[in-house]
């Protein structure tokens, strides 16, 4: 009896052993799905940065308090602005008696901001996106909109432009109403109020900031920089992103910023309030692959960054670009389409480019293909009208997994496709050849009529 409950105990043990050992093992493995990435988060998600294609999510469609994320909206409608040249980076913005004020609440990330100061709109932008300064970053709005108020109808009116569903925005900031009522004797939206976004608009909210504007990871890749530098305001300015590389010079200020350092991280923004809890959009790069990740609501500032280590470690180890597609791939059964009007009767079409796209190991071959012609194109009877031109495009082909459901994207609009073009030219056949073939044609159809009629006689 002792012994078959030291074997029972025995085995049970060994057991749990070998199941214990088998879970490390297996994190990351390609097997590993997503289901068992436990993310301490309300919500988190994890995309393709090129195809905005979801690979992970959770709770991705509930807004959350976003806090600081905010900034990327604003620094979207900043770098919209300079682009379309209504903002210069060298103009400047003098601060008024209640801005300064709130750059030097101790109680908010800021930089030193002196009344009827000057300051270059590039330093406004830096200090927003580095220090997450929330003065400077009202400066900027009243810079872009004009005022506050205006420039959160902006704010939301992008949010809409861009696709995004879950979303209020109430302040440029990111802070709770009431810390901004502390200095200004009007908010937008409710007195205790803040800004709000799903996951999964944060994370197409950044696709787009990264597809429009580029140039914004040169900041936000930015560990430390100084404000002001050589003047009374010089204020040193350390990025909330403790993922970067290069706080070598700081480490002193941050003795454990090492462990969360990540390779290829260079983005994009931190943010916190006591509502929102502790949130990171990350983003980063590695042999050509770029993905965003989100967490929202975590529970302290370095767990926001061991969570985003737990999903960009998934994506890196699980997933890798692919050539799906060759270049001038045809597809089966429609290497050719039917020519009217043209010297040819036929002429041949393919891919104009390859498709490469993220896929998880192993799953190279489990999408499907889906030509769609161009209905400009081609007549009722599926035929293209001559003269075609080589490189013409007469559709697209759409890629999709062979099992419906696996593939998500950030917006309605999202799909994989590749221009279907055409391989040669087709001239015009002449009038004399168009007229021959409309005479084949009558007496072809006449002569079948006829031999339809007789074949009826017998």
């Amino acid at each position: 009896m002792v012994n078959k409950l030291f074997y029972r105990k025995y085995f049970a043990a060994s057991l749990a052993m070998i199941m214990f050992l088998s879970l490390f093992a297996g994190i990351n493995k390609a097997e590993a799905e997503t289901v068992g990435l436990d993310v301490k988060a309300s919500g988190a998600i994890l995309v393709d940065a090129d195809t905005g294609m979801i690979l992970y999510e959770k709770n991705s469609e509930t807004a959350l308090g976003i806090a600081s994320m905010t900034k990327m909206m604003t620094e979207y409608l900043l770098l919209e602005a300079v682009k379309k040249g209504k903002v210069k980076w060298g103009q400047e913005y003098v601060v008024s008696p209640e801005l300064s004020k709130m750059s030097h609440d101790e109680d908010l990330s800021n930089v030193y901001l002196r009344v009827d100061a000057k300051y270059k709109v590039e330093d406004l932008y830096a200090a927003m996106a580095i220090e997450s300064a929330n003065a400077a970053t009202i400066a900027i709005a009243e810079i872009v909109g004009g005022s506050e108020a205006k420039f959160v109808e902006m704010m939301n009116n992008k949010a809409a432009e861009l696709g995004l569903e879950k979303y209020k925005f109430v302040n440029s900031t990111g802070l709770n109403n009431s810390d901004m009522l502390k200095h200004f004797p009007e908010v937008v939206g409710e007195p205790d109020e803040e800004n709000i976004m799903s996951a999964k608009d944060v994370a197409a909210l950044a696709s787009r900031l990264l597809h429009d504007f580029p140039e914004v990871l040169e900041t936000s890749s930015i560990p430390e920089k100084i404000f002001a530098k050589g003047t009374e305001d010089e204020f040193v300015m350390d990025n909330w992103n403790w993922m970067l590389e290069g706080y070598e010079d700081i480490a002193d200020r941050y003795p454990n910023y090492q462990q969360f350092v990540y390779d290829g991280l260079d983005g994009l923004k931190t943010g916190s309030t006591p509502f929102a809890g502790y949130n990171f959009t990350g983003t980063a790069s590695r042999d050509g692959q770029r993905f965003i990740s989100v967490v929202m609501n975590t529970g302290s500032q370095s767990e926001r960054f061991r969570e985003t280590r737990k999903i960009l470690d998934y994506a890196f180890n699980n997933f890798k670009k692919e050539e799906i597609i060759p270049k001038h791939y045809q597809v089966k059964g429609k290497k050719t389409l039917p020519v009217t009007k043209g010297k040819e009767k036929q002429v041949k079409i393919y891919t104009k480019d390859a498709v490469n796209m993220v896929v998880k190991n192993g799953e190279k071959d489990n999408f499907k293909t889906s030509l769609i012609l161009d209905k400009k194109k081609v007549n009722k009877q599926g035929e293209l009208t001559a003269p075609i031109k080589k490189g013409e495009k007469v559709g697209t082909l759409s890629i999709q997994p062979k099992e419906s459901g696996n593939l998500g994207f950030l917006t309605k609009e999202g799909k994989i496709t590749v221009d279907v073009i055409a391989a040669e030219d087709v001239e015009k056949a002449n009038w004399f050849v168009l007229m021959m073939r409309g005479i084949g044609g009558f007496f072809g159809d006449l002569w079948g009529g006829i031999s339809s009629t007789v074949k009826g006689w017998f």
